[in-house]
């Protein structure tokens, strides 16, 4: 099928867009390559020997030949996070699997992983956005030696794979493989998890009965199965090529598992540059790349934190996107999926009834996905809609074409049956700023509100003001002081259960705030991640209790109705922010509140890829028409030849 014009016209824009930085990126991405040989071929006798004075002697032995690839393990494992847990196995499997074809793997180094579980609504939460970008340098300190030719990421949770990816774009000259640990097995639903939290929020079960719940719901090794940050990163890493097909949702520790490992580790290796299958992650991701991952996080009714996140990997490579891009494309992208929050199923429901490969296959069908792209199969994304299973005796894992049809039209559908025909993320924009809503699981009566503002500076005065019972009316819940420059950009997740209790009651309520939400986020209608913040000098800071606000998912309005004449006679709100830059380390992230950009840029710490005059061109063409060498269009035609 022809693909779509708005997908066809997003593209367009952002390669125009594009064009000064991806090129720049290329070129440094070309300069970097040892072409046709290993990379450790540039370092000297004594670096060499330092890189493998401890390995094996079968192993160093193919290091110190300098003939063979040696992939890199990066690995963000600890047994804190369920859902990195299982990452403890990965290394000797892979450096077995590796063996095999003939190369070597070394553990190149761990980067941290917090969990944003554990730190919500703790003074920890504060670090964990710039923790994407500490993993990104994590990722640049592991791989600095020079010694790999590839490399294989283990991660999965919130900021650890975007800041896993964002490492791996700035070496774009070694070939990446991510790959996942899979989803805890089910346990108590979602909806009797969100149940017994309101229940708990209304004072009507106590403290032993809410963690009775949480541990039924979050109970064994795995990823937590609602559809939130850390499954959208699944999902993401599914349609960019950067899995082995069918990859995300296998649990942990069974044997289809621990295959589909070794088969990505021998995949990594085969796809360096000594090989003729050179699959550099730089090239795999492209603006066509990361407009199917726009497309992939709005079918499924992704997570908001992708608003960031994609932002700034692409970034990472030299691609410049906004959130024109997410509404443009959410308008014409169907919803296909309901997981909770958006429905009732969970990860694991949703990979029985057909799973990724169906969601890349019925986008491609309806020409809402590129398949000119390049994966680590190659070329054409149709090679990923497929599903793995055990091959029988020693065959490893086998791919299966994707099912046909859904097995459970409640939780996966067709593009020609979607459960909404958007993708139900919306820009809202105004005398506020500009906001992301995720309305896929917002009932149509409630995605507009018009009522006056209750200004709050963080989430525990809100909380406050809700046990104290002043909150039963209709209002525009203000949450400040919650970006980036101010404290860091925590999730302010403590303030669902209380809306969502008042809307039940049937209050007209909403939140407006410059922080986080995640694909948790749910009913109550939220504009979020309010761009420019305060301290960048946003005019959130204007609001005062008793304005009129009218947030509408309807028409992308953002707006305090307040007389333009008393509006701009206003001065900027101020806050005393001393308490949330000491404790809990957060004095050592001075650096990042100091230089972070806005929330609509990634709300990043590093810059795009400088053009210099050496690049000029190079994205496309030179300057009388010809194929530069190391652009993607020269890429591209020589794996196509």
């Amino acid at each position: 099928m022809a693909l779509h014009p708005v997908l066809e016209s997003v593209t367009a824009r952002i390669i125009q867009r594009s064009k000064p930085s991806r090129g720049a990126y290329l070129a440094h991405l070309e300069a970097a390559r040892v072409k046709g040989g290993p990379q450790r071929g540039t370092l000297a006798c004594t670096n060499l020997a330092h890189g493998f004075a401890a390995f094996p002697a079968n192993d160093k032995l193919v290091l110190k030949e300098i003939k063979k690839p040696s992939v890199a393990i990066i690995s963000a494992y600890n047994d804190m996070l369920s859902a990195h847990q299982p990452f403890e196995r990965f290394p000797e499997i892979i450096k077995q699997a590796v063996r095999e074809v003939g190369a070597v793997a070394q553990f190149a180094g761990g980067t941290p992983a917090m969990c944003d579980g554990v730190t919500q609504g703790q003074p920890g939460m504060e670090l964990s956005l710039f923790s994407r970008d500490a993993i990104a340098m994590s990722t640049a300190v592991a791989l600095s030696h020079n010694m790999f030719d590839s490399a294989v990421y283990l991660g999965v949770c919130d900021k650890i794979v975007p800041g896993l990816l964002i490492g791996a774009l700035h070496f774009g000259h070694l070939p990446a493989v991510f790959v996942p640990a899979g989803p805890m097995t089910t346990g108590l639903s979602n909806s009797e998890k969100a149940k017994i939290r309101q229940l708990y929020a209304q004072g009507k079960v106590g403290r032993a009965e809410l963690l009775e719940g949480e541990s039924q719901s979050y109970h064994g090794a795995g990823t937590c199965t609602f559809y939130g940050t850390a499954n959208s990163n699944q999902m993401l890493m599914e349609v960019m090529g950067l899995h082995l097909p069918g990859a995300a949702f296998i649990t942990p520790n069974t044997p289809l598992r621990d295959e589909l490992t070794k088969a990505a580790a021998q995949r990594a290796a085969v796809i360096s540059d000594q090989s003729n299958e050179y699959l550099p992650v730089g090239h795999v991701v492209d603006e066509k790349a990361i407009v199917n991952a726009l497309v992939a996080l709005l079918t499924t009714g992704g997570s908001t934190n992708h608003t960031l996140h994609l932002v700034a990997i692409a970034k990472a490579a030299g691609i410049v996107i906004d959130w024109n891009d997410f509404d443009e494309l959410s308008k014409v992208v169907p919803l296909l999926c309901r997981i909770y929050p958006n429905g009732e199923a969970d990860v694991n429901h949703f990979h029985a009834a057909g799973g990724t490969g169906f969601v890349i296959r019925e986008l491609l069908d309806a020409g809402l996905l590129h398949d000119d792209v390049t994966t680590i199969l190659g070329k054409g994304l149709r090679k990923h809609c497929a599903e793995p299973f055990l091959g029988e005796g020693d065959k490893g894992v086998v791919w299966k074409d994707s099912p046909l049809q859904s097995g459970d039209d409640k939780v996966l559908r067709k593009y020609d049956a979607p459960f909404s025909a958007d993708g139900g993320m919306v820009l809202v924009q105004g005398n506020l700023g500009r906001a992301v809503m995720k309305v896929s699981a917002v009932k149509p009566q409630h995605r507009t509100v018009e009522a006056p503002a209750l200004v709050f500076n963080s989430q525990e005065d809100f909380m406050d003001a809700y046990k104290a019972g002043t909150l039963d009316r209709d209002f525009v819940a203000v949450i400040r002081f919650q970006g980036p420059r101010a404290n860091g950009m925590p999730e302010l997740h403590a303030l669902t259960p209380a809306l969502a209790n008042l809307q039940d009651a049937g209050r007209k309520v909403a939140l407006v705030t410059d922080g986080r939400m995640s694909g948790a986020s749910g009913k109550v209608p939220a504009a979020i991640h309010v761009s420019p913040e305060i301290l960048a000098g946003g005019p959130l800071g204007l609001v005062r209790d008793g304005d009129i606000i009218k947030v509408c998912a309807e028409t992308g309005t953002l707006e305090a109705l307040v007389e333009s004449s008393v509006w701009h006679a206003r001065s900027l709100a101020t806050a005393d922010m001393t308490l949330n830059q000491v404790g809990m380390g957060r004095e050592l992230f001075s650096m990042f509140r100091n230089s972070v950009c806005e929330a609509e840029k990634g709300a990043t710490t590093f810059p795009l890829p400088s053009p210099i005059a050496t690049t000029v061109g190079l994205h496309d063409k030179d300057p009388v028409g010809n194929t530069v060498p190391g652009s993607d269009e020269d890429f591209s035609m020589k794996k196509e030849a």
